[in-house]
């Protein structure tokens, strides 16, 4: 079912991914890749974790059916768990779910979506930084007003401010690619977290994630790291977009956005071009701060598993995930069809006079800086 307000807030491909259907399938592999991993270690026969792995297909679960049914057990693996074991009958059930506890499979579940949305919102967020890079390249010399505290300042160079954009997104994506890379641990401690690691380092193999050096129920610093870090991308997304409805405004008219001329109109002012993009991406970053406070006031946590604070979790990160996707996506959009004006630029240079009288100094160091940031970009 689509939302009507998901062409804004879920743009892009990590949306689909991080939906109800994307964690059943989530769960699933991670079920079947528990029971290759004790199959491996000889806790189960063979046999039973092949036809375990075979059950595990998506479209032969009702997934109305058992996201009601998490409302009485406040997990969903509870009924998974249950329809998995009438899928694969009576002489293999016992082997489904094998010494794990729901914790193992929904945390798991939640770093195998977050790097599958994290490759889609890296994708877009490389070809951000790819289009930034090309207007600070191409716009070194292209001289405007520089603006502090909204006021006019001295001269800058508009490919110093495209630098700096590529700078940020660069910054951000790199945290996200560290994460992607090992900061997406397995979870596979069963009920108190004793499970051996042996468990978990076979299920981080079959997966593709890391392997803990001990269970984390309750030290939540996976999820938190990653919730960080995507914060941190949509406000370096909502720095951009910020600075490019200012640039849009009418009386400045230093930049305006491309592609569709359908695009930003207005249902009661037919003149006007609404730098749609830009809004989109302010719309998405302003509500990610408070799901990045929800996700750091989870980690008080109880004992071995937690009251509330970890089923806090679930929706907010998914929610996170969604966020940062559309606005990475719509950032892309953004920079990739950006058209700035540098003959206004240089009008509103020359009609202010605070920076006009400052028009001697040039653009300073800004060629320079502009080569380190691309540098810095390519390594």
């Amino acid at each position: 079912m689509t939302g009507i307000f998901d062409g804004t807030y879920a743009r892009g491909a990590a949306a689909p991914l991080v939906a109800g259907r994307g964690w059943l399938g989530a769960m699933l592999e991670v079920e079947a890749a528990l029971a290759a991993a004790t199959a491996e270690l000889g806790e189960i026969p063979g046999e039973a974790a092949a036809a375990i792995a075979a059950a595990c297909m998506p479209e032969r679960f009702d997934l109305e059916a058992i996201a009601a049914a998490a409302a009485d057990h406040v997990t969903p693996v509870v009924p998974l768990v249950r329809e998995l074991r009438a899928a694969v009958g009576d002489a293999v059930a016992p082997y489904v779910h094998c010494g794990a506890t729901s914790q193992d499979v929904v945390d798991t579940a939640a770093m195998l979506l977050a790097r599958r949305a994290l490759e889609t919102i890296d994708a877009d967020v490389a070809a951000a930084v790819e289009a930034a890079a090309r207007l600070a390249d191409t716009n070194r010399a292209t001289a405007m007003i520089g603006r502090t505290l909204l006021q006019p300042a001295l001269p800058v160079s508009f490919g110093l401010r495209a630098a700096g954009w590529a700078a940020g997104l660069g910054g951000a994506r790199a945290d996200l690619v560290r994460i992607a890379e090992t900061g997406l641990p397995v979870q596979m401690g069963g009920p108190v977290g004793s499970r051996s690691p042996a468990l978990a380092g076979a299920v981080a193999r079959a997966l593709g994630l890391s392997a803990p050096a001990l269970p984390w129920h309750t030290i939540r610093l996976a999820p938190a790291r990653l919730a960080g870090a995507l914060g941190t991308l949509t406000g370096v997304l909502a720095k951009i977009a910020r600075d490019v409805t200012l640039l849009a405004q009418g009386e400045v008219g230093e930049a305006a956005e491309g592609g569709d001329g359908e695009r930003g109109g207005s249902t009661a002012m037919a003149h006007k071009h609404n730098p749609v993009a830009a809004v989109s991406v302010l719309a998405c970053a302003k509500r990610a701060p408070g799901l990045v406070a929800t996700m750091l006031s989870a980690m008080e946590q109880e004992h071995e598993r937690a009251a509330g604070a970890w089923q806090a979790e679930w929706g907010t990160l998914s929610e996170l995930l969604r966020l940062a996707g559309s606005a990475a996506a719509w950032g892309r959009d953004l920079l990739e069809h950006l058209v700035i004006d540098p003959d206004r630029m240089r009008l509103n240079l020359e009609r202010t006079s605070a920076a006009g009288a400052e028009q001697g100094a040039g653009l300073g160091a800004a060629s320079e800086l502009i080569d380190r940031a691309l540098a810095g970009l390519a390594r």
